[in-house]
């Protein structure tokens, strides 16, 4: 398909469609070994060969958002020393390459992003974006309520204290207790942590949600893609929750 050359650096995350223009017209630009400095110029991507001062331009993969309900047995990476089992093994038919955002441990189950959009990826799993995430927790013995009022408060991890968190028990069994359990947060294997600090370890733990996504319709182990509508929520509000970190200081 022919497109304007701009258009085709633009795509490509070489620059801005104006900076594009401004390489063209400063003649950095070539097609086929050839300089072009006329902003009309079309080119097809899939057969041109172009350069940007001499580094060649490739063209920009399709964005993929890939909603994924992890099983326990499965590591989030793309490589394992181990050779255990990848998240990505479970992806049959998506063509191109991506990568988890964030991480779910060998032993969790439940929701967990996969893309090949760096961007989304930082802006979902920097702290300072607080997309909220949601978990149940099945425990060892039962919580009493000043306990779960310290996880509510924050607890004191080797990392650091943990940011107030929302808790409550939705059930209490004998000599175990389910939680549902709300961060902000994203720690390397929090919830256990957070867990054992009280003295109630985590016998299972599974991600219900993560801001407005649940796990609904996604077997254990399937996957479906985002629609674009949750992708922009999900960005929209982690650029919410930044605005609003900065106004608190």
């Amino acid at each position: 398909m022919m497109e304007r050359l701009q258009k085709v650096l633009a795509k490509a995350g070489i620059a801005s469609r104006r900076k594009a223009e401004e390489l063209i017209i400063e003649g950095k630009v070539t097609v086929n070994g050839q300089v072009v400095s006329a902003l009309g110029t079309k080119v097809d991507v899939s057969k041109d060969k172009i350069r940007v001062e001499g580094r060649p331009v490739r063209q920009a993969e399709e964005r993929v958002y890939l909603l994924l309900n992890k099983p326990a047995g499965y590591v989030s990476t793309l490589n394992d020393p181990q050779g255990r089992p990848k998240v990505t093994d479970l992806l049959k038919g998506v063509g191109q390459r991506v990568f988890p955002v964030g991480r779910l441990d060998y032993a969790t189950e439940g929701l967990l992003l996969l893309s090949n959009d760096g961007d989304f990826a930082y802006r979902l799993t920097h702290p300072k974006h607080g997309v909220e995430k949601v978990y149940l927790a099945l425990v060892s013995g039962i919580p009493d309520k000043n306990k779960i009022q310290a996880l509510r408060r924050g607890v004191q991890l080797e990392d650091g204290v943990t940011a107030p968190a929302g808790v409550r028990v939705l059930a209490r069994m004998e000599g175990e207790a389910l939680l549902e359990i709300r961060l902000h947060e994203g720690r390397n294997r929090q919830v256990r942590r957070m867990c054992e600090s009280i003295g109630h370890p985590v016998l299972k733990l599974q991600r219900t949600a993560l801001g407005r996504l649940t796990l609904r319709g996604v077997p254990l182990g399937s996957y479906r893609p985002l629609t674009g509508q949750e992708v922009r929520e999900l960005l929209e509000k982690s650029r919410v929750n930044s605005q609003e970190r900065k106004k608190r200081g």
